[in-house]
């Protein structure tokens, strides 16, 4: 079979098809629950969670907006649609830089920091019991490799975001 373009089509094999479907089924499956739970928990998305901790683990618990987009290789736009959600709720607040005040910085509440050691333990727990202890050391590390490989040539040609690795 060939493409409408000038080259053929590199068809993935049955062992190729087979783990690139596991792959995309494990990792929605995974992010769905691991989503759930934090809902269910204390009403905090997985992307809301994924902010607080980028902000925990900067100095003052703050990071420019536009570099905690890149961070999460999310659209500027769903970061301050999410930020605002979490303003709303007390667990971050945003002003001008005080390097330039051009830019604007995203900072973790003191509200947000106990939410986030309140639920990190029950988190992480989800992320070991249905991903890092199904797999051995090695396996996981592959997969760390992979994944970071993938991530590296999206970057490259993402339309939108200079993302850098934070």
């Amino acid at each position: 079979m060939t493409d409408s373009g000038d080259h053929e089509t590199r068809w993935l094999d049955e062992d190729e098809q087979r783990s690139w479907r596991a792959l995309v089924m494990g990792m929605t499956l995974l992010l769905d629950r691991l989503d759930d739970d934090l809902r269910r928990t204390c009403s905090l998305s997985l992307v809301e969670y994924e902010i607080l901790v980028r902000l925990s683990e900067r100095e003052g618990r703050q990071m420019r907006m536009a570099q905690l987009a890149d961070a999460l290789a999310h659209s500027r736009s769903r970061v301050t649609h999410t930020v605002t959600r979490m303003e709303r709720a007390g667990l971050v607040a945003r002003s001008s830089s005080p390097e330039d005040g051009r830019g604007i910085v995203a900072s973790m509440t003191d509200k947000g920091y106990e939410l986030l050691v309140r639920i990190a333990p029950m988190h992480v727990t989800g992320v070991r019991e249905h991903l890092v202890d199904l797999a051995s050391r090695e396996d996981f590390a592959a997969l760390g490799r992979v994944m970071n490989a993938v991530a590296d040539n999206l970057v490259e040609t993402h339309p939108e975001m200079e993302l850098r690795r934070s």
